[in-house]
């Protein structure tokens, strides 16, 4: 008998469905809502929040894990325990009444800032912003103490289950030591490429028809989801009503398609979950790390691969009819969706500089949520990195830089080393993958299945019912590599 473990999947599942409410409220907000909605959507969001926090919270949860712990529970049900238990002590670890100051502050800022970024108004930001940075110190702090780690670390730790900041500082020290010197051959050997930039206007409307057509292609589930804009692209609602952003520049069609391909394998990693454990922890994605190798690997192992490019090729022309053919080449797409030119914005970055992108923001994050420096000091700070790492100057541009992301508005912090184990995590699952697949083969033919039936195998199906270093060598034969990074980055760029 199981009777206390029953209990807790339908504590579980009903958790979920508050969650799944928070989400879609979320994505209204920040897509659909009017701005005079603001406040008021603030106040309920965070009601809500609060009301999820009770309930995870339920002192009920305990006496149940407790009793849990000595029932006789299938492989499947250890495993969603393992991630119940893990769900309560992360949500019994901070009161009520931070919870609701936290999300008031982080909606305000957030709201905020969507208007502050394009006025490039960091006093006004910080106006907020403080106190998002005070109530994040306090939740790392309170964290630090229940788990004996630093106050960063406990932080990375919501996103990344057992990643550290040691870790990090050894991984990315690592790719610091070869990255400026790769990126400096691969754009001496690009300088002398010619190459039609695009120079037309391109329709939102052409722009948008596109984007569903390829995402058609990458087998997101209509039934199941939808595409929408944003000032900020990103993948929200459940793995049931999946909801996917982008934004459009008519001057420039590549970036949002590629934002709309990026948010896609977030969308199918959420729609390939385990039907069966919907509405468990133990249902949801394994990690956020985890996530963005989805992303990142059907934005750069396929989206950026010649034999997709090749397939997209004749698609723009066809939806941009009216702008100059030359432009939708397979060779001068290639060209386009390869250039490596540092430049301010990250979600806009080519696939060789991005990683500075994500190394400058840990640094900062980590030092700041640490104490090490104020938030009074991450315009310097950020200028100097940026310098440093990419030899761009971000004096007094606060739009283009450190006010381009909304993370930090809504205290994230801990998340953004994903996306670089995110771009690893893929370069290896690709490694993996083609040792079961002739990707080139299906990439040439658009028969995708092969790809996309690996990635349920090894990835979408497994959920959190694994470990995250479990994952990656049951996928892959090995835990988390660099080397695969590197070599994926040298063999397409060299």
């Amino acid at each position: 008998m199981s009777a206390a473990y029953n209990k807790l999947e339908s504590h579980y599942k009903k958790i979920s469905n508050f969650s799944h409410l928070s989400a879609i409220c979320g994505w209204d907000a920040a897509a659909m809502m009017p701005s005079g909605g603001s406040e008021s959507r603030g106040a309920a969001m965070a009601e809500l929040s609060l009301h999820i926090h009770q309930l995870s919270t339920s002192p009920e949860l305990k006496d149940l894990i407790s009793a849990a712990e000595n029932e006789d529970l299938t492989s499947t049900e250890k495993a969603s325990f393992r991630e119940m238990k893990r769900s309560y002590e992360q949500s019994t670890t901070l009161p009520d009444d931070l919870v609701q100051a936290k999300s008031l502050a982080d909606s305000k800022c957030e709201h905020a800032w969507r208007t502050q970024r394009g006025e490039n108004d960091w006093e006004g930001f910080c106006k907020n912003f403080e106190e998002v940075v005070k109530l994040s110190q306090e939740e790392a702090q309170i964290r630090a103490d229940k788990t004996g780690l630093s106050p960063y670390d406990s932080m990375l730790d919501i996103y990344e289950p057992g990643v550290t900041t040691a870790q990090l500082n050894r991984i990315f020290s690592d790719i610091k030591s070869w990255l400026p010197d790769l990126t400096q051959r691969v754009q001496e050997k690009q300088a002398s490429e010619v190459f039609l930039q695009p120079t037309e206007s391109y329709s939102v409307q052409s722009q948008n028809a596109l984007g569903l057509e390829v995402m058609k292609t990458l087998g997101f589930d209509f039934n199941h989801g939808r595409l929408d804009i944003s000032s900020h692209p990103f993948c929200g609602g459940t793995a049931s009503d999946t909801r996917i952003t982008t934004r459009y520049d008519e001057s420039d069609f590549v970036q949002s398609l590629m934002g709309i391909v990026h948010e896609t394998g977030h969308a199918r990693y959420e729609q390939g979950l385990p039907k069966e454990l919907d509405g468990l922890p133990v249902g949801q994605a394994r990690s956020m790390g985890i996530h963005e190798s989805q992303s990142l690997f059907f934005e750069m192992q396929l989206g950026r691969s010649d034999e997709f490019i090749r397939y997209l090729a004749p698609l723009a022309a066809n939806h941009f009819s009216n702008n100059n053919q030359d432009v939708f080449t397979p060779d001068n797409l290639q060209k386009i969706y390869t250039r490596v030119k540092p430049d301010f914005i990250r979600v806009d970055a080519d696939e060789l500089t991005y990683p500075a992108h994500v190394i400058l923001r840990y640094e900062i994050e980590r030092d700041l949520i640490n104490g090490v420096i104020s938030y009074k000091d991450i315009p310097e700070l950020w200028n100097q990195k940026m310098k440093e790492y990419l030899n761009i100057d971000t004096t007094g541009n606060y739009t283009n830089g450190c006010m381009q992301d909304i993370h930090w508005t809504d205290g994230a912090f801990g998340y953004f080393p994903s996306y670089t184990l995110g771009a690893m995590y893929a370069a290896q699952f690709m490694a993996a993958m083609k040792k079961d697949v002739n990707v080139s083969d299906c990439l040439s033919n658009m028969n995708l299945s092969p790809i996309f039936n690996w990635l349920s195998d090894n990835i979408w199906t497994k959920a959190s019912t694994l470990e995250t270093n479990d994952l990656v060598v049951g996928a892959t034969g090995e835990s988390l590599n660099a080397r695969f990074f590197r070599d994926h980055l040298e063999s397409r760029y060299l």
